[in-house]
């Protein structure tokens, strides 16, 4: 089945919720946990560095670890990235580093030897087997108190249990876009084939990851986002419900049969989303809450202010 959340502060800043981006995330995925036990995942939005890219990638452990650590570094040395920082948390390795050349030039630098799970201005994938509360532990997730973010539990049916089969997903080579998802496109290879001769690339076979690049290409192309998940509507065979996250935005879109299930709350301050109505609760106890469903094939976007 799996289960998506997503939450927003719409000036940026969290006012009357009770706990961090990071906490209200992994609540909502707990809330909805026996939709899919068997990894978890993160996509988390801080204030855009203005010189420095965020990156992330899995390493092994032990000296393991150490060798592909070094690949990394030597790989984006090699690229013309200068490394500012970098460390390791769980089975990933996080790094700062500054490159004058856009994103997408630096990933096809090194993804042929050491694949990002992310990249961006903004953007920190965090996602590995296990359940939320327990990698929230792990990596430090109730820390984050970030503007936006989208999250995933994951049900495996047609991929190993992985950290990299996790979601959310990475449009490979676009700063700042991932995705969640729920449900299946049954039109995945062909739809990955076309977007390959264009030009773009995948790490993986999940289809979670085809949205995400599907969306970026439409973007590179200069269609706004709001145009692009329009698209995808008539474009994605098959059931789904997704959220997208920008730097600065959220969207959602839903099949047209709507069989997987989208719950909506908004209120002044915030834009929440869940799978199902219990993760919404999990935000403000005991309070009785106004939420919506958006219909079928329907799509939406929703940005800060600021």
């Amino acid at each position: 089945m799996c289960a998506i959340a997503g939450i927003l502060f719409k000036n940026g800043k969290r006012g009357k919720l009770k706990m961090t981006t990071g906490k209200a995330l992994t609540e909502m995925l707990d809330a909805t946990l026996h939709r899919g036990p068997d990894s978890a995942g993160w996509a988390l939005y801080r204030e855009p560095l203005a010189d420095a890219w965020r990156l992330r990638f899995f390493v092994g452990a032990g000296e393991k670890g150490g060798e592909d650590i070094r690949l990394i570094h030597s790989q984006l040395e090699g690229a013309g990235a200068r490394i500012v920082q970098g460390g390791t948390e769980g089975c990933t390795y996080g790094l700062l580093v500054r490159y004058p050349g856009d994103p997408l030039s630096l990933t096809r630098a090194v993804e042929r030897i050491c694949k990002p799970v992310s990249m961006g201005r903004s953007l920190d994938i965090i996602k590995d087997v296990g359940q939320p509360r327990g990698l929230a532990d792990r990596y430090g997730i109730a820390d984050f108190d970030g503007t936006h973010g989208i999250a995933h539990i994951r049900l495996a049916t047609e991929s190993g249990v992985h950290p990299d089969t996790s979601h959310p997903f990475w449009a490979s080579g676009f700063a700042d876009v991932a995705t969640v998802h729920n449900g299946q496109i049954t039109n995945y290879w062909i739809m990955r084939r076309r977007l390959e001769r264009r030009g773009m690339t995948f790490q993986t076979e999940n289809d979670t990851e085809l949205v995400a690049v599907y969306l970026a290409y439409r973007m590179s192309q200069g269609v706004s986002l709001e145009a692009a998940l329009g698209l995808s509507v008539e474009d994605l065979d098959g059931t789904f419900s997704y959220l997208v996250a920008t730097r600065d935005a959220i969207g959602y879109a839903k099949d047209p049969l709507a069989a997987k299930p989208l719950v909506v709350y908004e209120d002044d301050e915030l834009i929440a989303v869940s799978s199902e109505e219990v993760g919404l609760n999990r935000l403000f106890p005991g309070q009785s809450l106004e939420t919506s469903e958006p219909p079928p094939g329907t799509f939406g976007l929703w940005k800060r202010a600021c």
